[in-house]
Order: structure tokens, then C-alpha cells, then sequence
């Protein structure tokens, strides 16, 4: 159930209050955005998803009933939007993601955190998509593991399988690498 405020920001914005439509942005953008970039590993492509997933959910409010969460449903919307568009991935000719620097570190120890990282996201990427965002939704965006099975709409049972097998091949992956 979306919160008592939630609710009432969610009739307001679905009658074009523009004041209830900002705030609802405002306090569910940047989790949309972190699961879309988590996702996507491309800031820009995320920011697009999460344009995306306001939208749709605006155009939906009004028929919108309040069945689960509202963050719920935004996450839901906003991951079906990464599928679509991991699948088009994969369909073209991947790029070289930028590099991502911490700036603050020392130049070689910054060089090793990117590696790291960059593994890390390679290893995610590699993954079967369910099991890429079972691994995102609780392991990067702090989310419970039944919210997260409500997002991607499995039971709690399916959603502790997946992340199994993500954790399972992720492990694999990675002592792979550091052996070579």
C-alpha cells in the first residue's frame, strides 16, 4: 500500500497538480535512477529510463490503483524499460563503457578500483538479465528481497533461487579472472 501522502500526491498529480506531480519526481527519481544506471551501467541511457519511467507513470495515474506500493510500481516500470533496452544491446554492437575514476584516489589505486569495477560490472552484464537485476535490487539498491521479488513480480522463493545463482556465477567469473 502506497503511503497516506503518497496517495493523496498520487490523486493531485493524476488531476495535472504540477506542485504533487514534482514532489512524487522529487522523492522517487533518484532511486529510479540508480536501479536504471545499476541496470544499464551508462549514466545517460539511465537518465533516459528513468524521463521514461515518470511518463509512463503519469499517463497511468489515473486509472492507477494502489494494489502494491507506488515505488513498487515505478521500479517495476523502470526495469521493464532496462529490459528493453539490454535487449537492444544485444542486438547491436556493444561499446566500450566509459571509464569510470574516482578522483579522489591515487592514481593507482584508482586504476585497481576501476579494474575491479569494471569486472564486477562485466560480471553483472554477463548474467542472465533476471539474475542481473535480482543481484542489482538487493545487493546495490538496499532493496528487501520481498520488495524486490514484487518489483520484478516473482515470489520471494524464485527471487532467493536467482540470487543464488547470480552470487554463484558471479563468484565463479571473478575467481576466474584473478586466476588468470
Amino acid at each position: 500500500m502506497a503511503f497516506s501522502s503518497d496517495l493523496d500526491q498520487i490523486t493531485r498529480a493524476a488531476a495535472g497538480e504540477r506542485q504533487a506531480v514534482s514532489a512524487l519526481v522529487n522523492r522517487y527519481s533518484p532511486a529510479v535512477l540508480a536501479l536504471a544506471t545499476r541496470m544499464l551501467g551508462d549514466r545517460g541511457e539511465a537518465e533516459d529510463v528513468t524521463q521514461e519511467t515518470f511518463i509512463r507513470a503519469w499517463k497511468a495515474l489515473p486509472d492507477w490503483e494502489p494494489r502494491a506500493k507506488f515505488s513498487t510500481w515505478l521500479h517495476r516500470v523502470a526495469l521493464n524499460l532496462c529490459y528493453d533496452r539490454l535487449r537492444k544491446r544485444r542486438e547491436a554492437t556493444m561499446a566500450e563503457p566509459p571509464e569510470q575514476v574516482d578522483m579522489a584516489l591515487r592514481p593507482d589505486d584508482a586504476l585497481d578500483q576501476a579494474e575491479r569495477v569494471k569486472a564486477v560490472e562485466a560480471a553483472i552484464a554477463a548474467l542472465p538479465e533476471r539474475q542481473a537485476a535480482a543481484l542489482t535490487l538487493c545487493a546495490l539498491q538496499d532493496h528487501s528481497q520481498a520488495e524486490a521479488a514484487d518489483i520484478m513480480e516473482i515470489s520471494v522463493e524464485a527471487l532467493e533461487s536467482l540470487l543464488a545463482r547470480a552470487r554463484r556465477a558471479l563468484r565463479a567469473v571473478l575467481m576466474e579472472r584473478s586466476e588468470a
